[in-house]
């Protein structure tokens, strides 16, 4: 009899049309990289223990309602995860265009520099607070050329920037017909036009064989874990409305694609910004993505229960930091609202693959401590707020969270 192994299972997911119709087999479906997952079918049951008989025994037991309850855990990497996480924001991916024809000019000494350009708006073109963008056409300097660079401030004529592998860039222009470019797609929460999301499920155990199907699932929740040594990696949680067994013991999908070859994110390589200051003494951090998921009550008549319904995204998360001043303290003290801004690289190459995470809004919520014998470490949780001072041709967005991911 064969045993089934986590090295030959598969897990495969697509979009399904509508909640209730299954994805099509024959055509997509998505392999997913993965540290772990499971999908795994939970029945409420009931037994006649409140029953007195002569036996003086339980009788019966029967199945009620069910629920999938659905985990995913993988390492952290550029174009793997973006279908997962816009579910969770309710917001698909979408492309910014890119300025074309522009007259730029770069200026400034580092590590931060100047964008310029002479005439047009950067805002009204999709340049915001915590993206990731790059100057892809005109005659620059090498130095400047396809460089990922983090925005750090924003008005309609100037961006300030930080290349995100920290190399230099040189002063020139300005520089006629040239080119920005802000690579990938961009999602965040959004005031309107929230989507609804439901996926098919399988895991495939080639080695058994069996496929068991999942059907109406949605990603509700994703914590991403940032340490400051190791991968970057994501945990996100699922739920759904029934699970069979595939007829025939052979694979649900048909021909799925392969799962994504981008490299692993580390917190080493990218920048991170807190209240608008660059941050090199944060020894972990962790985002979680909530959207408050829950199943319907059951209803009479069917064990599928009616939905899987999302509510409001909350945000919070963690900062591990050594105690060097005492700014974010006081942040804490005086009940500051401050930002975040994240970039994480695949190399430090200056076209890497990036994924960048921008919180405009944070208040801290607690502050924690330790009083070892060598370098003291302060926690410090907190709670993303609706950034309810952005707005489309602001230099942020009325959201409370936005990731960029230059592979979605």
């Amino acid at each position: 009899m064969a045993i089934a192994k986590g090295a030959a299972k598969q897990l495969r997911l697509k979009r399904q049309p509508a909640k209730g119709t299954l994805a099509i087999p024959t055509t997509g479906g998505q392999i997913v990289r993965r540290r772990t997952s499971n999908l795994l079918l939970a029945k409420e049951t009931y037994t006649t223990e409140d029953e007195q008989t002569s036996a003086r025994q339980v009788t019966s037991l029967r199945h009620g309602p069910k629920t999938v309850n659905g985990s995913l855990s993988g390492n952290l990497s550029p174009g793997t995860y973006a279908d997962y996480f816009s579910a969770i924001l309710m917001r698909d991916f979408a492309p910014i265009a890119a300025v074309a024809g522009a007259s730029i000019t770069v200026a400034g000494v580092g590590p931060t520099y100047t964008i310029t350009r002479a005439a047009g708006d950067w805002l009204a073109d999709g340049a915001k607070i915590g993206r990731g963008v790059r100057l892809t056409a005109g005659a620059f300097n090498a130095a400047n050329l396809n460089k990922n660079l983090l925005v750090i401030g924003a008005t309609a004529t100037v961006l300030t920037v930080l290349p995100m592998n920290k190399s230099a860039m040189v002063a020139e222009g300005p520089i006629a017909a040239a080119t920005a470019t802000f690579p990938g797609s961009v999602t965040y929460v959004p005031t309107t036009g929230h989507t609804d999301v439901y996926y098919t499920g399988e895991e495939w155990f080639p080695d058994v064989p069996r496929s068991q199907v999942s059907s109406d699932l949605k990603f509700t929740a994703a914590t991403l874990r940032l340490p400051g040594s190791g991968n970057a990696t994501v945990d996100f949680t699922m739920l759904g409305l029934d699970q069979f067994k595939n007829p025939g013991d052979i694979a649900y999908f048909v021909a799925p694609l392969a799962e994504t070859t981008s490299d692993t994110l580390v917190a080493a390589s990218g920048a991170l910004y807190v209240g608008g200051t660059l941050m090199s003494v944060v020894t972990d951090a962790t985002v979680t993505f909530d959207a408050r998921g829950a199943v319907g009550d059951a209803a009479v008549g069917t064990d599928v229960r009616p939905d899987v319904f999302l509510g409001k995204v909350a945000v919070t998360g963690s900062l591990t930091t050594y105690f060097t001043n005492g700014t974010i303290p006081d942040n804490f003290i005086n009940e500051d609202e401050i930002a975040i801004a994240l970039a994480l690289t695949t190399n430090k190459t200056g076209n890497a693959e990036f994924i960048t995470l921008t919180i405009n809004r944070i208040k801290l919520t607690s502050a924690d401590g330790d009083d070892p014998e060598t370098g003291m470490k302060r926690t410090f949780n907190f709670q993303g707020l609706f950034n309810k001072v952005g707005g489309a041709a602001l230099s942020t967005l009325a959201t409370t969270v936005e990731m960029q991911d230059s592979l979605a």
